[in-house]
């Protein structure tokens, strides 16, 4: 063989020899290997150091990487600036606690050393905590939320509770949304904002498209970033995971509203034992709640199954039992399980109230009105905007009757025909007008006593032939 061929053919097995014993390294903080080992980081903050915590089988060490496959996991760097400045809070190594009980103690008492809120949320909120640590065995999942205005305490809220949560990601400093996406695809951990941190509307519209996606698997968000070669890719944002956030008002969207456990700050007086600024020994004790969280997630991940006949009331709304069976599954104390539904409950005819007094409710309203007199198929879209209109509103709210057909077909899904009188409404409507009084909370004794009273339309008389519609 020609010896420049020889040494073509040498290298280019040098070469494939190389390439079969490089291994590709990947950053992590957490995964859950083939053989069902959890992987998690660890931050010793004082030595400067990362490593991960290997637990399988009631069996746990530590190890400076991880080589499976071809590929070698290894942890952030310390030096990492979400690490070093605390935007992203670790355990720092594995410690056993008692029992579960009493771990739960001492993360009531760690809030209520440093947190004035409700002896209720007092309660839930480290069912919540304990939740976040294995949050990724289920398929949805509960936000909490402290509403208030500018003094109440929200932000304190957001440190105490985020910080002995699963790796919490205080991402108030951001100023896009860009780093979050990113921090939350990457850490897969506990989303920790205060929603006055963003102010233009672009941007709060990005976080509510994180909330809307974030609280169940396999909605990712899905965003377009130019590349090198200055081409647009779109990419994938994985944001599902537990979530604090902050707000001085409540959503407008009811479907964003309901994946919320508000705790409402407005006091009176606080309480005086609450220090007004953390010490430096809270950053210790959270430290210490998160290393004995770590174990705890070791020994229940993939262990608390969901139990759907747990529901709060089957009469509530579907995607309030929804998010509430998460976390119900991981509490034993049965006092605990009834507030927690008793809340939901109330809850649930909070929002049904707040439906009762907008636009569509008062369009329904009006239709209920006139179905005491007629039949769906002698009501005109001409008579229920009259209805609607003749109601004690501001003039600026009344609608045309093209606009008053929309609302019907669009909003209220109310199917119209087309008769020599004008469109009046289907009798094929009767199902969704029973499904439109449960939604907004319309009983037979609320039905009764209807707030719009049309005495100037004339009830059609029984003698009354058919074809006398009302228009």
């Amino acid at each position: 063989m020609p010896q420049k061929l020889l040494t073509k053919t040498n290298n280019m097995e040098s070469q494939k020899q190389e390439n079969e014993t490089k291994q590709i390294k990947i950053q992590t903080s957490s995964a859950i290997l083939k053989d069902g080992s959890i992987v998690e980081m660890t931050y010793d903050q004082k030595n400067k150091t990362t490593n991960f915590v290997v637990y399988k089988d009631g069996h746990w060490e530590v190890k400076k990487s991880i080589e499976r496959d071809g590929i070698t996991l290894i942890p952030y760097y310390p030096h990492n600036g979400l690490l070093k400045n605390r935007v992203v809070l670790f355990p720092e190594k594995v410690e056993e606690f008692d029992d579960e009980k009493e771990l739960i103690g001492e993360i009531k008492t760690f809030i209520h050393r440093y947190l004035d809120v409700s002896k209720f949320f007092e309660n839930i909120a480290p069912y919540y905590v304990l939740f976040s640590w294995i949050y990724d065995c289920f398929n949805e999942l509960p936000y909490l939320r402290a509403l208030g205005d500018y003094g109440s305490g929200k932000t304190r809220f957001l440190q105490v509770i985020g910080s002995v949560c699963y790796k919490p990601i205080f991402a108030g400093g951001a100023t896009t949304t860009s780093p979050v996406f990113r921090i939350l695809e990457g850490v897969k951990g506990t989303l920790v904002l205060d929603e006055a941190d963003f102010r233009f509307s672009d941007t709060k519209s990005e976080i509510i498209k994180i909330l809307n996606n974030g609280f169940a698997k396999g909605f990712p968000v899905l965003r377009s970033e130019a590349s090198n070669d200055g081409k647009w890719n779109v990419k994938t944002f994985d944001v599902f995971g537990p979530k604090i956030i902050a707000t001085r008002e409540r959503f407008q969207d009811k479907a964003l509203e309901s994946r919320f456990l508000i705790e409402d700050m407005e006091k009176d007086e606080l309480r005086g034992d609450i220090p007004l600024n953390l010490p430096d020994s809270f950053w210790d004790e959270a430290t210490q709640l998160r290393n004995k969280l770590l174990m705890w997630r070791f020994l229940n991940y993939g262990k608390k199954e969901l139990d759907n006949n747990d529901v709060a009331d089957s009469t509530i709304k579907p995607r309030l039992n929804q998010i509430i069976l998460p976390l119900l599954s991981i509490i034993k104390d049965e006092e605990v399980k009834n507030k927690l539904k008793a809340l939901i409950i109330e809850y649930d005819k909070q929002i049904t109230s707040d439906r009762g007094m907008d636009s569509d409710a008062q369009i329904f309203e009006a239709v209920l009105e006139l179905l005491k007199h007629y039949a769906l198929s002698e009501i005109t879209v001409k008579a229920v905007a009259d209805c609607h209109n003749k109601g004690p509103m501001d003039p600026k709210e009344s609608l045309s009757y093209s606009k008053m057909g929309w609302s019907l077909r669009e909003r209220l899904k109310i199917k119209t025909e087309r008769t020599r009188d004008g469109y009046v409404l289907s009798e094929s409507n009767k199902p969704r007008i029973a499904m439109l009084k449960k939604k907004f909370g319309i009983t037979a004794e609320t039905e009764s006593n209807g707030p719009i009273m049309m005495d100037d339309i004339p009830v059609i008389e029984e003698s009354q032939p058919k074809q006398n519609k009302l228009v």
